[in-house]
């Protein structure tokens, strides 16, 4: 990792204490939606956000989510939490995105997509495991804000997207032009924020789930599974889906599952 990757990683701002306060409301065993509540109506950036997300048509709300409470109550706690540091996360992080094609407001799109995914498809598979990972596919691509950044200041945008109109995959095109990947990067900056560990390791090697530990591989696999049908440049494309079931296979997850998750994901596209 190059020091200018690590000099702009360790000169990131804190995170607000309203995240530092959901992360450790998080960690809890028992969490009452109440108590949430009363942490995220600090936060008008956080309410913003969470609204906004209740009432897109990826969730299939047939009424208005006008109040917090209202959200908390149709998204569930977790989720709520998920949309809560993602949208503090982005605006924290916030850069210019131009090397992969997208803005701001495409990577939070995709990044709704895929824990909406997640959530559809693994509460067919495993109600637990749901609840670990709709967090991480959320904030796992976080790491491209920092990768972006560098790519333009070290002039190397157009050698980046050349490299992805000749067959590159996203990760192999930041390997070859920066060193390193999205994978890499997001653990590397939620580290210096010192988020949870069990966070950070199923994310981390993402990218190469060769070196994943054999405690997170699965849960790995399945956010590459995530990740690749909802490729932030395109997500829920015909290809990416296809390319994203094709893994889903070699790693033996739950294709059924999956295929009805993505059926039901795209139902509630059309009405975008």
């Amino acid at each position: 990792m190059t020091d200018t990757i690590i000099e702009k990683i360790e000169a990131l701002p804190p995170l607000p204490k309203t995240v530092l306060d959901i992360e450790e409301f998080r960690q809890k065993n028992e969490k009452e939606a109440f108590e949430l509540l009363q942490i995220i109506e600090k936060d008008a950036l956080i309410i913003s956000t969470l609204l906004k997300v209740s009432n897109s048509a990826m969730f299939g709300f047939r009424s208005k989510v006008e109040t917090a409470s209202k959200a908390i109550n149709l998204l569930g706690i977790n989720f709520t939490i998920s949309i809560a540091i993602g949208g503090t996360v982005q605006n924290l992080l916030k850069s210019n995105l131009s090397a992969y094609g997208i803005n701001s407001d495409d990577f939070m799109r995709a990044s709704n997509l895929a824990t909406t995914l997640a959530s559809l498809w693994l509460n067919k598979v495993s109600f637990d495991l749901k609840e670990e990972l709709v967090l991480p596919a959320l904030l796992q691509e976080a790491g491209k804000f920092v990768l972006a950044d560098v790519i333009d200041s070290e002039g190397k945008t157009e050698e980046f997207k050349a490299l992805l109109s000749s067959g590159h995959t996203i990760a192999q095109a930041e390997r070859e032009t920066v060193g390193v990947t999205t994978s890499q990067i997001t653990a590397k900056i939620f580290r210096h924020w010192k988020l949870s560990e069990n966070l950070i390791s199923v994310i981390e090697n993402v990218d190469d789930i060769d070196k994943c530990e054999p405690a997170c591989k699965s849960k790995s696999e399945v956010l590459d599974v995530i990740k690749t049908i909802c490729n932030v440049t395109d997500p829920m494309s015909v290809e990416n889906i296809e390319k994203g079931i094709a893994k889903a296979n070699s790693y033996d997850l739950d294709i059924k599952s999956l295929k009805q998750a993505i059926e039901k994901l795209e139902d509630r596209l059309l009405d975008e």
